[in-house]
């Protein structure tokens, strides 16, 4: 039996960047299918975070999330745009990369970009360049962007996020019929999957997160 995995992230969330490799490390050799949902902390017109210019917010980067990532092995970085950009465009790209089977791997390629290269996500010009160095097709995939092809197709999504599935903060998992909510180390997803897999009954454990009043605890 496959076991479904549904990740529901922002790519300007730490947290969500964070629990990628545990997630990857977790899933390897094991009959899992894993998808990442999109989910916008800061959608516009709200205004966007702009940690640089919000000293408690700052802090909280260079006291807790910094040092959570040191203890993880993962390099990462607060990246120095002011605002942080939204991440609206960035998902009509990934629904592009996942009708075009890349969309995991897009995802990934994002994460790096915005959290250890500190590049511009929300610039449709960086968009597709990053599209491009994984495989996309990058005119199409700028072309895509530019008419709003996959506008509604992401909208769908959030809604089906917000209303639906009923997430305030991410990372949330969906492992079978189990939510984590926050970052969860390796061992908690292999319990978790272990148990879905054996179909066994099993309480979800809840960690680290970002949620949309912009608090990440």
């Amino acid at each position: 039996m496959t076991v479904k995995i549904q990740v529901y992230s922002d790519y300007v969330c730490p947290f969500c960047f964070l629990a990628e490799g545990p997630l990857e490390q977790a899933v390897q050799g094991k009959d899992v299918e894993v998808e990442w949902m999109p989910f916008e902390l800061r959608p516009s017109p709200t205004e966007p975070l702009d940690p640089w210019n919000d000293p408690p917010k700052l802090k909280m980067f260079e006291q807790s999330i910094a040092p959570y990532a040191q203890r993880l092995g993962i390099d990462m970085k607060l990246p120095r745009l002011s605002p942080h950009p939204y991440t609206h465009l960035a998902f009509e790209g990934y629904q592009y990369a996942k009708e075009h089977g890349k969309g995991n791997e897009y995802n990934h390629r994002l994460f790096r970009a915005f959290f250890q290269e500190e590049q511009n996500i929300g610039d449709p010009d960086v968009l597709a360049k990053l599209a491009g160095e994984i495989g996309l097709d990058a005119a199409e995939y700028r072309e895509a962007l530019e008419t709003g092809k996959y506008k509604e197709a992401h909208q769908q999504a959030l809604n089906h996020a917000y209303r639906e599935a009923g997430i305030t903060a991410v990372p949330t998992f969906f492992i079978g019929d189990k939510v984590l909510r926050g970052v969860a180390n390796r061992e908690t997803l292999e319990q978790v999957i272990a148990e879905e897999l054996a179909g066994q009954a099993g309480k979800a454990a809840e960690g680290l997160s970002c949620s949309v009043d912009g608090e990440c605890d």
